[in-house]
């Protein structure tokens, strides 16, 4: 795929619009995930992923072809994200209600795989356990852990996208998660 991609970033560059979105069309489901993971709301991760887009494609000449793309991309949209939660800090709950609706609460938003009703209740509470928990680290201990383990990434693609050096990636790994299971015990 990443021959394919490649191709297409050649056509981008010489003046094909239409190319990049194919190759919007290959990574918008991943980019999503990665900035609804990073901020936990289905409309900002949307803006956040639409951004990474834009710049990636504005910005394109500076890509190295000899590089993987995905993550230069993944790296644009992580920082998008982090720079995301530093200007804004949430103004929202997962226990809040949803306005205009009775009962409906940000828990409803987060899927779950689909099995027995009580398992999915469950598996629903502890991603949303877990997700309101992952919100509360401190940002650089909050991208190591949902690139790590949210989106499956190898240590040196993290070190890549955060250009940051393997071992800050693995202090900063095991540091969020002490954060994580320190919080986890409180709960």
């Amino acid at each position: 795929m990443e021959t394919l991609v490649k191709k297409r970033i050649k056509q981008v560059l010489k003046g094909d619009q239409n190319a990049f979105g194919e190759i919007i069309e290959i990574y918008k489901d991943k980019v999503y995930q990665i900035c609804y993971r990073m901020l936990g709301n289905r409309h900002e991760a949307e803006d956040m992923a639409q951004e990474a887009f834009i710049r990636a494609y504005v910005n394109i000449h500076r890509f190295n072809i000899d590089l993987k793309f995905s993550t230069w991309l993944y790296r644009i949209a992580t920082n998008l994200c982090i720079d995301r939660i530093r200007k804004k800090k949430p103004d929202y709950y997962l226990d809040a209600e949803v306005p205009g609706t009775e009962g409906l609460n940000m828990y409803s938003q987060i899927s779950a795989d689909t099995r027995l009703p009580e398992d999915d209740v469950e598996s629903l509470e502890l991603q949303a356990l877990i997700q309101t928990e992952i919100s509360k680290l401190p940002d650089k201990y909050r991208a190591v852990i949902v690139l790590k383990y949210i989106e499956e990434l190898s240590l040196n693609e993290i070190s890549e996208i955060l250009e940051l050096p393997l071992g800050t990636v693995k202090t900063r790994i095991h540091r969020g998660r002490e954060a994580l299971r320190k919080q986890l015990r409180y709960v």
